[in-house]
């Protein structure tokens, strides 16, 4: 606990902060809950705070009721019990205190970040401080993983390539058995290849056809499923990780065509796409390898670029990537300047996915999703194998549908 007191004080010197105020209530803020250790089983119902300093050291600030909910951190310990003399003794840790990092971040600009709610930021204000955000340093602590967490990440994501294999396979024989197959028995035959692989996830996967594939976020259930006949395309988007503490999700994407070969606008689609992908992972390569920084911007604006210079861009709807860790869509640096302008670095030691898409509703949508690690030398791995050509499930020597 010391070292990342002290880990912290030296990043609030770096940008001129005067310190860091990690604030919660009723767990609004989970990245605060990162930082601290904080078990998800702890019951933590009260407001808390704990003021790391650039200089000196730590005090927290607790509620009566829940006094123990910071004991394994350094500093002195007050209690409050009125919102009274909270308000009075916050302001009398803050004295002097002029720049006051917090999880803000002006204007919302990156929401992953901005978890402190308005009100408790002009309480810091009226005291006569500037809040300022932790969003630069915060990610060392919450998204930074362990080199045993990225064996997990990368564990998992080849559990993910030989389940997606196995699921083009089982669909292609239930269209020989059968002539066709809903996508909620197949995101099902999934499910049932995760549990005995070991791979736990959040959410379903995602088995889309034809215009299903055109909306991001589908989703079969039970209630909402179409069937996938011969000839039809095909998306598959599935995400897990291994079941143990710690471990790292990896997320992957890929498409496929229930023929011998894909349309030809399906296939210039694909490699559209496709190249979008590439250059975005390359680029990151690149920038590691010369030892200069990368931001999550510049990865969007290299893969969007492709997609809008091959007249596809108002098709491209989402970032091109998110940070992945413990959840899947980790509070680290996003692949995007669509949603939200990420002016943050990639990290070594952090992983994230790369997954451009062209969506064309009513028709299709190829989306093609890789994960990329960067290990703590700056060596940048790719984790769920990579799709270089659509996946063909039709008439052909090697795979023929009766």
């Amino acid at each position: 606990m010391k070292q990342k007191v002290l880990d912290a004080q030296r990043y609030l010197s770096e940008i001129g902060a005067d310190g860091w105020l990690l604030y919660d209530f009723h767990r609004n803020n989970e990245l605060a809950h990162l930082f601290l250790e904080i078990s998800p089983e702890k019951h933590v119902t009260r407001r808390f705070f704990y003021w790391i300093p650039a200089k000196g050291e730590p005090v927290r600030l607790v509620h009566a009721i829940e006094s123990d909910v910071l004991d394994a951190w350094p500093g002195e310990k007050k209690h409050f019990l009125s919102w009274q003399s909270l308000n009075a003794q916050l302001k009398e840790i803050l004295s002097g205190a002029k720049r006051i990092a917090m999880e803000y971040s002006p204007m919302n600009a990156i929401p992953y970040v901005s978890k402190v709610d308005a009100g408790t930021v002009e309480l810091i204000r009226s005291f006569g401080a500037e809040v300022v955000s932790s969003a630069l340093f915060l990610p060392y602590f919450t998204s930074v993983i362990t080199e045993e967490q990225g064996k997990s990440h990368i564990r998992a994501g080849q559990a993910l390539d030989r389940i997606v294999g196995e699921a083009w396979d089982w669909i292609r024989e239930q269209l020989n058995a059968k002539g066709s197959v809903q996508e909620y028995d197949a995101q099902q035959q999934i499910l049932r290849n995760f549990e005995k692989s070991g791979i736990v996830t959040d959410s379903p996967p995602i088995v889309a056809v034809n215009a299903h594939s055109a909306d991001p976020h589908y989703a079969p259930s039970k209630e909402r499923s179409s069937p996938i006949h011969k000839g039809d395309f095909i998306l598959i988007d599935m995400w897990g990780k291994e079941s143990h503490p710690g471990a790292i999700f990896a997320d992957i994407t890929r498409v496929g065509v229930a023929a011998a070969a894909p349309s030809e606008k399906q296939q210039k689609v694909f490699s559209i796409v496709r190249k979008a992908q590439k250059d975005a992972t390359d680029l990151v390569k690149k920038r590691f390898s010369e030892k200069k920084p990368i931001y999550g911007w510049e990865v969007d604006d290299c893969a969007r670029r492709i997609i809008e210079e091959a007249g596809f861009g108002n098709y491209f709807i989402h970032r091109t990537g998110h940070n992945i860790e413990t959840n899947l869509h980790g509070s680290g640096t996003q692949m995007d300047n669509l949603e939200m302008h990420d002016e943050r670095p990639i990290l070594p030691s952090t992983c994230f996915s790369v997954e451009p898409g062209i969506y064309l509703p009513g028709e299709f949508g190829v989306r093609l999703e890789h994960d990329v690690y960067v290990h703590q030398d700056g060596t940048i791995e790719i984790v769920g194998g990579e799709q270089d050509q659509m996946v063909c499930l039709g008439e052909g020597p090697e795979n023929p549908i009766s």
